[in-house]
């Protein structure tokens, strides 16, 4: 499995969600809505979730082992990382 693409668009407004993230996975499946946490050991992903009747949130899609998930979140904070430098580079004009 290969992360292909990874669109991250940053939340404006202050708060723990920093940025909503979609994947694509293989050119070929896309997971939307994953969210980049700021928590109190640093930043985290979380994956698409629902809220159940129960009232507690089950998350939508997921990997199924712990070694996919990290992969995961380092490819996706490293991308979020990337777009905050990104931002802050002077635009340099044509001369």
């Amino acid at each position: 499995m290969q992360i292909t693409d990874v669109r991250v668009r940053k939340v404006a407004k202050e708060g723990k969600l920093k940025a909503v993230v979609s994947i694509t996975i293989d050119d070929e499946f896309v997971v939307h809505d994953i969210k980049v946490i700021e928590g109190e050991k640093g930043l985290f992903i979380a994956m698409p979730s629902k809220k159940a009747l129960d009232g507690e949130y089950r998350d939508i899609a997921h990997p199924i082992n712990s070694g996919t998930r990290e992969r995961i979140q380092s490819t996706i904070l490293a991308r979020y990382e990337e777009s905050l430098e990104e931002e802050e580079e002077p635009v340099t004009g044509a001369e």
